[in-house]
């Protein structure tokens, strides 16, 4: 009887094999691309599966480039893509030009997902392509109306068709060898932005410059989110130790970004943690 890691294993195996017949029967396929765990890992297998370079029909990697993505994401996006091979592609997206995104409510991330498919369906539809996005299954407890508004628009989910959970796309990936198997997720700047804070250029700038410089600091896993002069910082419990011991550079590299006061949350990282403001 098969027990422990091995029936893990045996269950990532098969989850892999599904995984290829589902992007297989899909024929080509466009990926939303932002270099994170799940989409990594849904932009490699389709290259393997189904692109060209292999012999398939077709696989592209695109990544949505507006001020909402970090700048270190894109390079992180570029770097990934020509170690692969993957045939990847850079659009343009206006989420910012959309006064219901800039308005920053409930439903921002539905908005976001809309213009993310407005720019890359006209590149599906050149090649009869399915888009793709990189959730898995504990995705699908969240609130995420993006979810919805990608699917209403004819994206469809490999990973959860192929019944992927985080746990297991991080193990699939490590046994692939891809180095995407244990990055830290990587949510759009906006989301650091508590809902009804409005979207501007300048607040995400903000927050972009301040993660950008703890990273620099070795905390790579963290979110800076944003209250006006005030920034509070979020990482793993397991980090709050190390934070507080470079306070001092902390707190210079955030007051550079320009916040006046610079908070820590005693309750760590949680990811989509400010939707409590929700109700939900």
């Amino acid at each position: 009887m098969t027990s422990g890691p091995a029936r893990v294993s045996d269950a990532v195996d098969e989850a892999i094999e599904r995984l290829a017949g589902v992007l297989t029967a899909m024929g080509p396929v466009v990926v939303a691309f932002s270099g994170g765990a799940d989409s990594a890992f849904v932009a490699r297998m389709a290259h393997d599966t189904v692109g060209h370079a292999n012999g398939g029909p077709g696989a592209v990697a695109v990544t949505a480039v507006s001020a909402s993505l970090a700048p270190a994401e894109l390079d992180h996006c570029a770097r990934l893509a020509t170690d692969w091979g993957l045939d990847w592609r850079q659009v343009a997206t206006t989420e910012l030009d959309d006064p219901d995104y800039v308005r920053n409510d409930a439903d921002r991330c539905a908005r976001c997902k809309v213009a993310l498919m407005d720019a890359v369906q006209p590149l599906a539809a050149a090649t009869g392509a399915t888009v793709v996005l990189g959730v898995n299954v504990d995705d699908l407890g969240d609130h995420r109306p993006g979810q919805q508004a990608a699917s209403e628009r004819g994206a469809r989910f490999p990973l959860v068709e192929a019944g992927f959970t985080k746990d297991m796309v991080r193990v699939a990936s490590r046994r692939l060898g891809l180095e995407t198997w244990d990055r830290p997720a990587a949510a759009c700047l906006s989301s650091r932005l508590p809902y009804g804070t409005p979207v501007t250029m300048g607040r995400l700038r903000q927050v972009a410059d301040a993660e950008a410089a703890l990273h620099a600091l070795g905390l790579l896993d963290l979110r800076v989110r944003h209250y006006g002069d005030t920034a509070r910082i979020e990482v793993p419990l397991a980090d709050l130790d190390r934070l507080v011991a470079l306070r001092a550079e902390v707190v210079g590299a955030v007051h550079a970004a320009g916040y006046r006061y610079v908070t820590v949350d005693l309750e760590g990282l949680r990811s989509g943690n400010l939707n409590a403001a929700l109700g939900l």
